[in-house]
C-alpha cells in the first residue's frame, strides 16, 4: 500500500528521529556516529576525518619548524644535544647523562615556540610523529605541546608542580627499528599535563582524572610543541619529518596480527575487530615495558607477542575513560568474559562474590583479578611454574598471582575482550 510510504513532502519536515530496541530479547549496545538521508545516486559518505599539520620542514601551509634546543641545566647536568635540519627533516642527536649531584639521568629537548594549526578537530584521535631512529632502544623519548598557559616555557619546565605550570601536556613514545622514516601516533588520552620535572613520568593520568587531559579548546591554540629524552641514560638520534594531530576517522587502517615477525607470533589466528569494552580503539601498543612492531594494537601486542609475554598491558587499563570496563558490566548478574583471538569462553564473574567486591579485587591490583570459581576451567591452561596464563587456543592471557586469599589470575583485558564464537 503505497499509502504509508515516506513522501518528499513528509522529508522536507521532519520533526523528530528515534531508534529504537525492541520486539526480541537481548543485550543491546549501538554506538550511531550519523544518521543521513541520501539519493540513491549519491556516493557513499567517507568519514575523512581531520589531518592537521602541526610541524613540518617541507613547507606545509601553518606549520612550525623553527625548534630550538636546551640541555638540562639542573645542577651541572651534563647531558648534551644538538638541533639541525637536513633535507625536509629536522636531526634531535645527542646524550643523556646523570645528573652529578641527583645520580639521574637528566634531558634534552627541542622545542617549537609559534601559532599552531587548529588541531582541536583531532581530539578524539592521536599526535602522530613521522621519525626514524639510529637509537630505537633509547625508552626516554617523550613529546609535550603547551596551551593556554601564560608562558609555554615555564609550564613545559614545571609539568605542573609549580604554580601557574598546568597546560604543558606530555607523553612518552618510542620509536620501531629500521631505515626507513614510520608514523608513532600517540593518543591525546594518553597525554597528562601532570608529570614530573625530575623524571617525565606522569604523577597523573588521564585515566585517572580527565582535568589532566588535552581538550579541543587546548588543541585549538597550541602555543609549543617540544620533542624530550629524559628519563633514561644513553646516546639519542631522532630524526622527525613532520608532527601532525590525527583524528580516529582519518587514521589509516590498523595492520593485522601479521605484523608481528613470525619468531614472535604466538596466537592461532588474528585478533577480533570489534573488540568489547572499546578495546579495538587502543590501536597503538603504547605503555609497555618492550618496543613491538609499529603498527601493533595493545591486543596484538599483548596477547599475540611473545616479546611482551613477560609484561602486560599499562595498569589500569581498564578504567581508562574510552574503557571504563565497570560500565559495561552486568550490575545484576554474571559478565562472561571471552578470548579475544578465538573467542571461547574463559571467565565468569562476579562468581561466589559480589560485584564490589570483584571491582575491589581488581583495583587492588591494578588488572582484571579472578578467582578460582570464575575460571572456566577446559578453556584456561595455568603455568603454576611459569606464572603464565593463557587459553586454550594459546592467546596469553595474563598472569597466576596467588595473594593471601588464594588463587588469583590477573588477567589483561586486551585478551579477554572477545565475543563469543557462533557455531552455525
Amino acid at each position: 500500500d503505497s499509502g504509508v510510504c515516506p513522501t518528499a513532502d513528509k522529508l522536507s519536515s521532519i520533526q523528530r528521529v528515534e531508534v529504537w530496541a525492541e520486539g526480541a530479547d537481548g543485550a543491546v549496545h549501538l554506538e550511531l556516529l550519523s544518521v543521513i538521508a541520501a539519493t540513491a545516486t549519491a556516493a557513499p559518505m567517507a568519514a575523512t576525518g581531520a589531518d592537521i599539520t602541526l610541524v613540518s620542514f617541507s613547507g606545509a601551509d601553518g606549520a612550525v619548524s623553527d625548534f630550538t634546543e636546551l640541555n638540562d641545566p639542573v645542577m651541572g647536568g651534563q647531558s648534551t644535544g644538538t638541533w639541525d635540519i637536513k633535507d625536509t627533516y629536522g636531526v634531535f642527536d645527542g646524550e643523556v647523562k646523570d645528573v652529578p649531584s641527583l645520580s639521574a639521568p637528566g634531558f634534552i629537548k627541542a622545542a617549537a615556540d609559534g601559532s599552531f594549526n587548529d588541531a582541536s578537530a583531532a581530539i578524539d584521535g592521536s599526535l602522530v610523529l613521522t621519525v626514524r631512529s639510529s637509537t630505537p632502544e633509547y625508552t626516554g623519548f617523550r613529546v609535550s605541546f603547551a596551551a593556554g598557559t601564560t608562558s609555554a616555557a615555564y609550564a613545559c619546565s614545571g609539568g605542573g608542580s609549580l604554580p601557574f605550570s598546568r597546560g604543558c601536556f606530555k607523553a612518552q613514545f618510542d620509536v620501531p627499528a629500521g631505515d626507513e622514516f614510520t608514523t608513532v601516533s600517540v593518543p591525546f588520552n594518553m597525554f597528562s599535563d601532570k608529570w614530573s620535572p625530575a623524571t617525565g613520568e606522569q604523577t597523573t593520568t588521564c585515566a585517572d582524572d580527565s582535568g589532566v587531559c588535552p581538550t579541543a579548546d587546548k588543541l585549538s591554540s597550541i602555543q609549543r610543541v617540544e620533542v624530550w629524552a629524559e628519563g633514561a641514560l644513553g646516546d639519542v638520534h631522532l630524526e622527525i619529518s613532520d608532527i601532525r594531530a590525527v583524528s580516529a576517522a582519518a587514521a589509516p587502517v590498523v595492520p593485522s596480527v601479521e605484523l608481528i615477525p613470525d619468531d614472535y607470533k604466538t596466537c592461532s589466528g588474528a585478533v577480533q575487530d570489534g573488540l568489547r569494552f572499546n578495546m579495538s580503539s587502543r590501536t597503538q601498543a603504547y605503555g609497555l615495558a618492550v618496543p613491538v612492531s609499529d603498527g601493533e594494537s595493545l591486543a596484538e601486542a599483548v596477547c599475540c607477542d611473545s616479546r611482551v609475554k613477560p609484561y602486560a598491558e599499562p595498569q589500569y587499563t581498564y578504567v581508562a575513560p574510552d574503557i571504563s570496563l565497570y560500565e559495561h558490566l552486568d550490575e545484576s548478574g554474571v559478565t562472561t568474559f571471552y578470548d579475544s583471538v578465538c573467542g571461547l569462553p574463559l571467565f565468569m564473574a562476579p562468581m561466589n562474590r559480589t560485584l564490589d567486591e570483584f571491582k575491589a579485587d581488581t583495583d587492588e591490583h591494578g588488572w582484571p583479578s579472578f578467582r578460582p570459581e570464575e575460571v572456566v576451567e577446559e578453556n584456561i591452561v595455568t603455568d603454576e611454574e611459569t606464572g603464565y596464563v593463557t587459553s586454550a587456543c594459546g592467546t596469553h592471557l595474563g598472569s597466576f598471582l596467588p595473594d593471601a586469599e588464594g588463587d588469583r589470575w590477573c588477567i589483561d583485558l586486551s585478551c579477554v575482550s572477545g565475543n563469543p564464537i557462533t557455531v552455525n
